[in-house]
């Protein structure tokens, strides 16, 4: 269900516990940042895109209301919001080796592993 990003330590020591809050703070961090810059380029992408595509005069007339900086900023926002929440309901599709790739640089995914092989042993 977590794609196994949140860190779980099976030692009780101090240090063992320091270390995992510290990686699951660091996934949070890099989670939520990652989203956010995604989020907002995704709302400049959406205005730009808007710029070119909209016609005020039909805009105007299916609305009633005049195509203005406002009602840019206003469909570039919702269109990025859908559009998140879209993305969040489908990486609930994805297999949990495809999140953690996403999630993780090449050297985590190998210590994690290394570490779930010497858990095994």
């Amino acid at each position: 269900m977590d794609a196994q990003l949140w860190h779980r330590s099976a030692e009780v020591s101090r240090e063992a516990r320091q270390r995992a809050r510290l990686y699951n703070a660091s996934t949070v961090m890099t989670v939520g940042i990652g989203v956010l810059v995604c989020y907002v380029g995704l709302i400049v992408v959406n205005l730009v895109w808007a710029l070119f595509i909209l016609n005020d005069q039909v805009f105007a007339s299916t609305t009633r209301t005049p195509l203005n900086a406002a009602e840019y900023c206003t469909l570039s926002w919702f269109v990025a919001s859908v559009a998140t929440v879209g993305g969040a309901l489908g990486s609930g599709l994805e297999s949990d080796e495809a999140i953690r790739a996403a999630a993780y640089s090449k050297r985590e995914q190998e210590r994690r592993h290394m570490l779930q092989d010497d858990d095994g042993d």
